[in-house]
């Protein structure tokens, strides 16, 4: 039996907190009553500076239920960041920490099939989505180009996998030597090495409201996620400087030839194309290179992740 926190980030999720909640209450009784984690276990909803009535709601539940903690972050701080804040927090407060979005498309039926797991040995169980018809056409097919992409990158990470996971407390403690300032979880974790498992993950649609997590989110996730663990984009950029180099000896010997044998005439059109496109790889690399300096930028600054205003 384990003392159970199960962390919860929340942005403008008023419209799906009350009911999010009622459907945990009978989660935590079923498993309490099944002797899987102890009575004093909790959800612990992280407010990730949301602008509508996301907090009033989690100060109202946690006075109506009394597994349900609070904790409100001074300003939004990102998903990744506001995942980070729970944990840290719980890992002083509980044996093992299990992340979800309070929507509740993940299975929570799920949540047990993981705690069964760790008392087989494992101090990492990644849900693993085996169903996405919840999902629309759009989000179901980006994010499979997603995880397409970090593949191809050489970034390891869970296939399918987002942010539903079971955390043993000593791949917490681990977890908070990391000293990154640009979180992605996704990456983190599975360098810790620890014994890890899966268990399937059948997506539901949303108790109510719409997803918070854009195309645009998404984007910017994949961008940290090639850029905090791989340097392929720096790879890539001199295999294209060495291709332009080949292409640029073919051409010398071309016009070398053709002044030899007379056959040539002013390329006005051909010069203008190859400027073009020397300067859009020459922009493109001095943009990739840039972004992987910014994130040195921001690293050394040693800012803190998130600003705690409240709990409950």
């Amino acid at each position: 039996m384990i003392k159970l926190a199960i962390v919860s980030p929340c942005y403008n999720e008023e419209a799906v907190l009350l009911d999010a909640a009622s459907h945990m209450a009978a989660v935590f009784q079923d498993l309490i009553g099944k002797g899987k984690i102890t009575a004093d276990s909790f959800l612990l909803y992280v407010n990730d500076g949301s602008e509508d009535n996301t907090w009033n709601i989690i100060c109202q539940l946690a006075k109506e239920y009394s597994f349900v903690k609070g904790v409100n972050l001074a300003h939004n701080a990102g998903h990744q960041n506001a995942i980070m804040a729970g944990m840290m927090i719980a890992r002083h407060e509980a044996d093992a920490v299990i992340t979800m979005d309070c929507d509740l498309q993940d299975d929570v039926t799920a949540i047990e099939k993981m705690i069964d797991k760790h008392a087989l040995g494992a101090d990492i169980v990644y849900g693993v989505k085996v169903d996405r018809h919840a999902d629309t056409w759009k989000k179901k097919t980006s994010a499979q180009m997603f995880y397409n992409l970090l593949a191809w990158m050489g970034v390891k990470v869970v296939y399918n996998h987002a942010d539903f996971r079971f955390l043993s407390k000593r791949v917490l403690d681990a977890l908070s030597e990391f000293p990154e300032r640009n979180l992605y979880l996704r990456g983190m974790i599975p360098l810790i090495g620890f014994k890890s498992d899966t268990v399937d993950d059948v997506l539901s649609p949303r108790l109510a409201g719409k997803s918070k997590y854009t195309i645009g989110k998404m984007m910017r996730l994949a961008t940290d996620g090639v850029t905090s663990f791989s340097t392929r984009p720096i790879e890539l950029i001199i295999y294209l400087g060495l291709l332009m180099l080949f292409v640029a000896f073919c051409m010398f010997i071309y016009v070398t030839v053709s002044l030899l044998i007379g056959h040539y005439t002013d390329g006005w059109a051909s010069l203008m194309m190859s400027l073009w496109a020397i300067g859009a790889i020459i922009t493109l690399s001095v943009g990739v290179a840039g972004l992987y300096i910014g994130k040195i930028y921001i690293e050394v600054k040693r800012r803190p992740l998130y600003t705690i205003e409240s709990r409950v």
